[in-house]
């Protein structure tokens, strides 16, 4: 079964028959209606388990929060992603006025700090709900607002950067250290749970590489990662990182911190994470969806070629279009990709 594929590759590192499989169709369901004949908006869950089985799919992204923080934060509004344009959000505004407002805000004080008893129920309530609408998968915990991705939740990129500008001292010992508390006490409460692991979410980089200085993140940040970790690789839990865009100069820094595995856009450079980690960690990528979308079937299939020819064999290997699917890509393309990892993933 894939689920017994995904504990194999994700909790062993064990050789499996083929390489292990993930993606991200979310925002696609005609994608998905095409492909098993039923509708997300009649019944998603129904749709989308039937169409993660038809794919093979052993691991699924699975993260949560808790409740929506009560308190100030900033609302950058959203682009079209969705099919039909359902996630388009025009609010835009924030809280924040001047940087010096951003360097005394304290996110524990501003939100408060949950019980940690209560918090692990809910997530376990949670994990297990996820587990019974989709019993084929393997499936994770996980946060995503960890500590830039806290920031940005906070205050929007322009007053973050402003802050750090002003002051990036007392932006890195004071500001971040409050959303710091609000994380750890929610990775403690997952730490308590049944999970066997735990995806840590955090865009802490751009497009090009970092937003600050390499010295902050080697200071500010990537300690904070190691003891949030420690505290669910204490309980015997993997952790599986990622950001968005280009992390590549910051691998070393990540696997140095305590990560197990890896989950990337096809910014990051895939063929020195599979060279240097490939035996040692899970590594989830990284087709690029921008040649799917507009790419020929033969630039397609030079994509697949290139990522399975990095991963196939890494035992952690797990194969996915690292920046999702979403409904703009031509069905036609979709559907030719996981022809092609179905065909070539064999080990």
């Amino acid at each position: 079964m894939s689920v017994d594929i995904g504990r194999k590759i994700i909790m062993e590192l064990a050789p499996t028959p083929r390489v292990g499989r993930t993606e991200y169709c979310f925002s696609y369901p005609s994608l998905v209606q095409d492909m098993v004949g039923l509708d997300p908006a009649v019944d998603y869950n129904a749709a989308m388990r039937a169409f993660y089985d038809h794919l093979d799919l052993d691991f699924l992204w699975n993260t949560d929060d808790g409740p929506v923080w009560q308190g100030r934060t900033t609302s950058m509004g959203h682009a079209v992603y969705a099919e039909g344009g359902t996630d388009r959000n025009d609010d835009v505004h924030c809280p924040f006025t001047e940087p010096e407002e951003v360097l005394e805000f304290r996110a524990d004080k501003e939100y408060g700090l949950p019980d940690i008893a209560e918090r692990s129920r809910m997530f376990q309530q949670q994990v297990n709900q996820v587990r019974q609408l989709y019993p084929n998968q393997f499936i994770p915990g996980g946060y995503y607002k960890t500590i830039m991705s806290g920031a940005i939740e906070c205050f929007g990129w322009e007053q973050l950067l402003m802050a750090q500008a002003t002051d990036p001292k007392q932006f890195g010992e004071e500001v971040l250290e409050g959303i710091f508390q609000v994380s750890l006490a929610n990775y403690k409460a997952w730490a308590e749970t049944d999970i066997e692991a735990f995806i840590c979410h955090d865009d802490m980089v751009w497009t090009e590489g970092a937003i600050f200085r390499p010295e902050f993140y080697r200071e500010y940040i990537f300690p904070r990662y190691k003891q949030l970790w420690s505290v669910l690789k204490q309980k015997g839990k993997k952790l599986i990182y990622i950001s968005d865009a280009n992390y590549t100069q910051f691998i070393d820094d990540i696997a140095d911190a305590g990560a197990d595995g890896f989950i990337l856009e096809p910014m990051t450079n895939m063929e020195y994470m599979c060279e240097k980690y490939g035996k040692t960690h899970v590594i989830v990528g990284n087709a690029d969806t921008r040649i799917l979308t507009w790419g020929t079937k033969q630039q397609i299939e030079a994509e697949v070629v290139r990522c399975i020819k990095a991963g196939k064999d890494c035992p952690g290997f797990i194969m996915a279009v690292g920046n999702h699917i979403p409904a703009n890509v031509p069905m036609e393309n979709a559907k030719y990709y996981f022809e092609l990892v179905n065909e070539l993933g064999k080990r």
